[in-house]
């Protein structure tokens, strides 16, 4: 029973991201001056995720919709990121943004809290 039920929501987690991707629209633009700062300021940041998570779904389409090309980690199982995250943010969950600032390290779990941060920083 729990193999059927994690197949029809990896299924239907796949479905939405692929919708996710079909109606995704343009990328708001910016000048080339622009951009490159703010892809500087994105080195410090990384998304870790799965495909087919709704919540990371919503994530990346935030992400897509500020145009912040933020590094993706897969946290699969079987995956070096998995074990980072488990060691640095202190559990597997996700979507969870990885923000490194002067030397220190954050670990900011939740979709809200992460678009809230990104708009904050980024719009």
């Amino acid at each position: 029973m729990k193999i059927l039920i994690n197949f029809i929501r990896n299924l239907l987690g796949y479905i939405i991201a692929i919708i996710d991707l079909a109606t995704r629209g343009p990328k708001p633009k910016r000048t080339p001056e622009k951009q490159k700062q703010i892809n500087n300021e994105l080195k410090h940041l990384s998304l870790y995720q799965f495909f087919a998570c709704p919540f990371c779904i919503k994530t990346r389409r935030a992400m897509h919709k500020l145009n912040l090309p933020i590094e993706k980690r897969s946290a699969s199982e079987g995956s070096p990121h998995r074990a980072a995250l488990l060691a640095g943010g202190g559990q597997i969950k996700v979507p969870c943004l990885r923000i490194e600032q002067e030397g220190k390290v954050e670990w900011l779990y939740e979709s809200s809290e992460i678009i809230r941060y990104l708009k904050t920083h980024f719009a």
